[in-house]
Parts: C-alpha cells; structure tokens; sequence
C-alpha cells in the first residue's frame, strides 16, 4: 500500500496528491509517469510524476477527475493509500542545453510540461512558458511556472486571465520575437497538433508528450499505440515524447473519439 501524505485542491476538478513511494522517487526523471491502481479490483490510470522527493521518498501527482476512477482517487484524503504505484515508466525527457526552449501546456498539462520546464532551465537554457485554460478558475500552478521560466506568458479562451486567445497566438508571436531552439507541448491533443503545425512552418524542433489511452503502460495491451513517421509505436514504452511534425495526429484523434464514446457509455451506466 502506497500512503498519501498531502492533498491539495489546485481547482474544482484538479487535485494534487503527495505519495510515499520510495523506490520511484528514487529512479524518476521529468517527463516520466506512473501507472496507479487505487484498490484490488480498480483499473490502472497513467498519471505524470510531477516531482519525485528523493530524501522523502515520495512522489506528487496532479490530475483531473474526469472518470470514474479519477473521481473516485479524488476522493482520497490523507492518511488513506492506494493499492499500487508503477514506476517510473516512459523515457524521460531529453534535457540538455538547445538555447532558447518555449514550453506549452494546456489545462491540466502545466503539471505535466512544470519538471520538464524546470529541467530545461537547470540545463542553461532559456525558457519561455505558455500556459492556457478556457478560463481563469481552470489556471493552475501559475506561480511554480514563474519561478522555473524566465517568461511565462498565460491565455484564456474566455479572457478572464492574461490574453484572452490560444496558446497558439502567443507562440506565433514569440516565433516573431525571438530564436527558438525547441518547443516542448503538452495538453489538449487538438492543441498540441496546433503547436506542431505551426512549428514546422518555420522548421523549429518540436517535441508532444502524447497522453492516450494506456491499460498496462508495458506495451502489452496496444492501446496506446501511435503513429509517428509512419510507423506504430506504443507511447508507454516508446514515448511518452514524440517528433510533433511526425505524429499521426488525425488518426490519433480518430481513437481518442472511440473510447470517449465508450467511457460516456459506461458514464451513463454509472448514473442508472
């Protein structure tokens, strides 16, 4: 049994969780996840390490309740555990020092892109943060972003925070500004398939940290396989970062939709 030792509510529907997990707190590295079971008979759900405390032996989560489970795992409070911790899984990020790298995230994937960020900056680079949300009570980990980027820029679709717009518009603003290394997304897949087109019209390296459907998160299973180049890959063991220019993101969006339609049905299930 792994314990939770903090909890937080970051907003409505976003939690962060604080886990005794020693042996991967010991071996994380940013961009890797882990693959949570919180009882015997419950499914395993994919979730970002978004940071691993060595000497304390845990490792924090931050994720959205959108399903079943992730509601249910919202519901958890400290002192309570949760039957299974997988890590870490996925290849880590690759830091290292590209010049000038502008990190994206969408919703809940400032979580996700915040290690990553920090990484880039330890490694000497420059980093410029792009956060967006459809509104301000959806932003989160506004001030962590600041701390790790040397300019964080904030969106919202509704304007109620920062410029009210995409993520996009920002980027392509930068593009006008600056030398870009690399650009780093993640959130949304339609936003990240947004970053990677526009990118690859001024031939600027971008790397998408693909968050589909996972089972097993061992490449056993398929579910979470990709196309990239032309060729399959399993984002469980492959990923979870991608070439953003040579990601199928049509076909992945083609998937995502099938087992939406199915996790609606078993939604309603849930509710007869």
């Amino acid at each position: 049994m792994f314990k939770i030792v903090h909890k937080e509510i970051l907003s409505p529907t976003v939690k962060r969780l604080v886990i005794e997990a020693r042996g991967v707190a010991n071996k994380a590295r940013p961009g890797q996840f882990a693959v949570i079971r919180i009882d015997e008979k419950g499914e395993r759900i994919p979730l970002t390490i978004v940071k691993a405390d060595k000497d304390k032996g845990s490792i924090t989560l931050i994720f959205q309740e959108v399903g079943f489970t992730t509601r249910k795992l919202g519901k958890l409070e400290e002192g309570q555990s949760v039957s299974d911790v997988l890590g870490p899984l996925g290849h880590p990020a690759e830091i290292k020092k590209y010049g000038t790298v502008v990190c994206v995230a969408g919703g809940v994937g400032v979580a996700e892109v915040l290690p990553v960020a920090e990484a880039m900056r330890n490694a000497g680079n420059k980093v410029f943060g792009i956060i967006g949300a459809r509104s301000k009570d959806l932003i989160i980990l506004e001030r962590q972003m600041r701390a790790v980027c040397h300019e964080l820029h904030i969106t919202t679709d509704d304007g109620t925070y920062g410029q009210k717009g995409l993520v996009t518009d920002v980027l392509k603003n930068l593009i006008g500004l600056a030398t870009i290394n690399l650009a780093y997304a993640i959130g949304p897949v339609a936003m990240m398939q947004a970053v990677s087109e526009l990118t690859k019209k001024y031939n600027i390296k971008t790397v998408v940290c693909l968050n589909p459907i996972m089972v097993d998160g061992t490449g056993m299973c398929g579910s979470c396989r990709v196309t990239v180049d032309g060729k399959v890959k399993f984002c469980c063991v492959d990923g979870p970062d991608f070439d953003g220019h040579k990601v199928d993101f049509s076909e992945l969006n083609q998937r995502l939709k099938l087992f939406q339609a199915q996790e609606e049905e078993v939604n309603r299930g849930d509710r007869i």
